[in-house]
């Protein structure tokens, strides 16, 4: 029974801006339209937004669908004439108009017939008064359903106020700041302080700092500079709230902000910012979980949010870097989830050096960067969050899942590089013959380019197969035999023995030519079908018996992802060919795939 909160629409476009806090919740309306806003030529984010117009079966209004709700629209929860509860709302006024913004809703039913024949509110001039305006307020139902009604509570006008208890001034979402807005209050949470940062140019010296603002509607990021970093920055802590006030509001500078928000805060002088006790509506953080075996359907460069376990923890490294010839404290975890997959996450800086987990703790990250280095990595960026043992659903049942059954489970990489079509993963639907790659001169432009091929294996260069690497996990890199033992410059460690990794060279064949492809650990193990150590082993055992294996290799079709990239040797430039991935033939999956294709309309 679909049954709307008729007069809540009217209410909504005449209330004044004091008694907006009294609405924000608990209205049962209809959604007349949902349409994408056309972005505008100034937009420098990729975030949909969407205009709605809801009803009560009397009238309609327009509103704006807050970004964090996207994904009802993107998987068809809501669509047109869909009966919803709005959960929260928030209105801005500015000038002279009126913005209401849905923060949260859920669906009561779909596939509704239009309710009634609403029509636009009056105009404020020719609204009636508060006492006849209350009687209105009814419930209006589907006519094919009910007819009762219900009275709605006469409205207690609160003003709500701001710092320092300044009446009248409103508390702003922040999914509704903009450019066009100067008295403005926000209420929020700290959910990330940068460090204290410095520069040095042709134009002078100066320091800046960052921090993120979070509330029930979004984030946003503010910047202060030079004198403002001496009065502000000791002001801000990471997990409190406060009001600010008198920021400049600017076009955000994607460049250095992960955030899903158009605008940015420029903190200055006379920038206001008070602690606010009063935080049970600001909520401590927002993730966009994405599982660890979804990384594959990430582009490079991307951002996410992952919580796991932490598996490993790799030994404090560093690196130089060729911007600044400075040395970066650098460290590298191993973090698994729920979907046995494994991921090498990178620490920087003071995190990196001051990074402890003997625990093996639950740790969730907000706004990590996707790498592809070896296939696919993760990488704290100046903008991304780290919190150890967060109190959150996900992380309570990630934990009990580890103790109970997690530890048994054998977890699987992505270091084989597996992802979309676009960036190294197979896809057997846009696979090309290797004369069509030579042809198309994949790998000879300035970036990498992927895909998608089945070949047969011809001949494996049999001559150095492996490399003996460090056996420290993530490491890899070549130890070098001391007589004593074998030591990595890397890690700075001898050991024993090393753990050997596959380095392959392989020529492979298609019915329109060959081609030699580059291959890793990771296709060695697919091929032979053991690790490069027992491999290492048959060849200083039995010569016979190690070409015996190189012999059963050949004459084997796999399905293979592959990089092209073109490299400079000895000055002369060639494209080389990677494996990011290799997979054996399905033959299930292939009569599949077979099948939907004579379905479909080329068998036509």
């Amino acid at each position: 029974m679909s049954q709307l909160s008729a007069g809540i629409c009217r209410r909504l476009n005449e209330a004044p801006q004091e008694e907006i806090d009294q609405l924000a919740s608990g209205h049962t309306v209809q959604l007349l339209s949902i349409k994408k806003v056309a972005p505008t030529n100034n937009s420098t984010t990729a975030t949909d937004r969407f205009r709605i117009i809801i009803s009560d079966g009397v009238h309609f209004v327009q509103a704006m669908l807050a970004t964090q709700l996207n994904d009802l629209v993107a998987n068809g929860d809501i669509n047109k004439n869909t009966v919803v509860i709005i959960d929260k709302l928030a209105c801005n006024f500015v000038q002279d108009k009126r913005l209401i913004i849905i923060l949260d809703l859920h669906v009561v039913s779909r596939n509704e017939e239009k309710i009634g024949t609403p029509t636009a509110p009056p105009s404020t001039q020719d609204a009636p008064a508060p006492a006849v305006l209350e009687a209105t307020s009814s419930s209006v139902t589907s006519p094919a359903t009910s007819s009762s009604t219900s009275q709605a509570k006469p409205l207690q006008p609160q003003p709500r106020t701001g710092p320092s208890g300044r009446g009248g001034r409103s508390v702003y979402p922040i999914e509704g700041l903009s450019p066009y807005q100067n008295n403005w209050t926000i209420k929020a949470r700290v959910t990330q302080k940068s460090d204290i940062r410095t520069w040095s140019n042709q134009r002078g010296e100066g320091k800046l700092f960052n921090v993120t603002l979070m509330d029930e509607s979004g984030e946003i990021r503010g910047t202060g500079f030079n004198a403002v970093v001496d009065e502000l920055y000791e002001k801000f802590e990471e997990g409190k709230v406060y009001y600010i006030s008198k920021a400049r509001v600017n076009l955000a500078k994607k460049k250095f902000s992960n955030l899903q928000n158009d605008y940015e805060l420029s903190l200055e002088k006379n920038t206001e910012v008070e602690e606010c006790l009063e935080t049970t509506s600001v909520p401590m953080m927002k993730y966009n979980f994405v599982e660890l075996s979804s990384l594959e359907k990430l582009e490079r460069d991307n951002t996410c949010d992952v919580i796991g376990v932490i598996k490993e923890v790799g030994p404090l490294g560093e690196i130089t870097s060729k911007a600044t010839n400075r040395t970066i404290p650098k460290r590298d975890l191993t973090i698994v989830d729920m979907s046995q997959y494994s991921v090498r996450l990178t620490l920087w800086g003071k995190q990196a050096e001051q990074f402890a987990a003997d625990d093996l703790p639950v740790v969730a990250f907000k706004g990590v960067k996707v790498g592809d280095f070896g296939g696919r990595t993760l990488s704290m960026v100046s903008s991304s969050i780290m919190t150890i043992s967060p109190d959150i659903e996900e992380a309570h049942l990630l934990r009990g899942w580890y103790d109970g059954i997690g530890t048994e489970k054998n977890f699987q990489s992505h270091t084989s590089g597996s992802s979309g079509a676009s960036f190294g993963g197979f896809n057997r639907n846009e696979m090309r013959h290797l004369s069509d790659v030579k042809e198309s001169q994949l790998g000879m432009s300035d970036k990498a380019e992927f895909f998608s091929t089945r070949a047969t294996i011809m001949h494996i260069k049999s001559e150095n197969i492996s490399y003996p690497a460090c056996p420290t996990q993530g490491c890899n890199k070549k130890v070098v035999d001391l007589g004593s033992g074998w030591k990595c410059e890397k890690c700075d460690k001898t050991f024993e023995r090393p753990e050997y990794r596959y380095i392959m060279s392989m020529a492979v064949a298609d019915w329109s030519g060959q081609a030699w492809l580059q291959g890793f650990n990771e296709a060695g193990l697919a091929v032979f079908g053991k690790t490069a150590d027992e491999v290492h082993e048959i060849k200083e055992r039995n010569e016979a018996e190690y070409n015996a294996l190189m012999a059963q290799a050949s004459g084997v079709t796999f399905n293979f992802s592959c990089r092209a990239k073109q490299d400079t040797y000895n000055d002369q430039t060639r494209v080389r060919y990677g494996i990011s991935r290799i997979t054996c033939l399905d033959y299930h999956e292939e009569a599949k795939h077979l099948v939907n294709l004579l379905k479909s309309p080329w068998a036509q």
